[in-house]
């Protein structure tokens, strides 16, 4: 059985990645700490026995991190959060695979044994979801293709997991719930993760 994972990253540019957290500790700090993102991202998916796909967010970038052996770049489309994602999932799954799952690269709790947790999941469960403590979620997951989920979502809002949560059991679908880890929007979340990552 094919199974993938997906990795959402941003061009790691100054004065375009992390704005948030920019606010707060300035462009040249915010661009550092996302490169830490990124590299721990990288770390933590490349051992993983999965395809793994990174979609960039503008442009696809030659000689990075990603470039190494068993990555395969592509680029999201140029539409909203949810309608990015849903086209990446299409894109995944109408290449054979069948359990797939999502990261970004904004959370320095997340490691590999949750994301194998994930794919054992996906043995018995329809979806997979990992919560963030910021009311969105840092890992989904899907045995096959649920358009559902994309859709009719207030996006970078803290009701996603619950909106989410809340569609999936309306459609009677099973769901595995992964610890609750923080996602890296603001300099105490960083300090915080950097005090707890696993």
């Amino acid at each position: 059985m094919k199974e993938a994972i997906i990795i959402f990253v941003r061009n790691p540019e100054l004065g375009k990645v992390k704005t948030r957290l920019a606010a707060t500790v300035g462009n040249d700090k915010a661009l550092a700490i996302y490169k830490e993102l990124l590299q721990h991202t990288f770390s933590t998916v490349k051992n993983v026995k999965a395809d793994k796909f990174v979609f960039y967010h503008e442009v696809i970038t030659d000689n990075d991190i990603w470039s190494e052996m068993g990555f395969i770049k592509k680029i999201q489309q140029n539409v909203e959060l949810g309608e990015k994602m849903k086209a990446a999932f299409q894109e995944v799954f109408s290449a054979d695979y069948k359990n797939v799952l999502i990261i970004g690269s904004d959370c320095l709790q997340l490691n590999s044994k949750i994301i194998e947790d994930a794919f054992t999941m996906l043995k018995e469960k329809d979806t997979v979801i990992g919560p963030a403590k910021d009311g969105g979620y840092y890992l989904l997951g899907m045995s096959i293709m649920h358009n559902f989920i994309f859709e009719n979502k207030e996006w970078s809002t803290s009701s996603v997991f619950s909106d989410t949560i809340h569609d999936i059991e309306q459609h009677q679908l099973s769901v595995g719930f992964l610890p609750e880890l923080l996602d890296v929007d603001s300099e105490e979340d960083w300090l915080q993760s950097k005090m707890t990552r696993n």
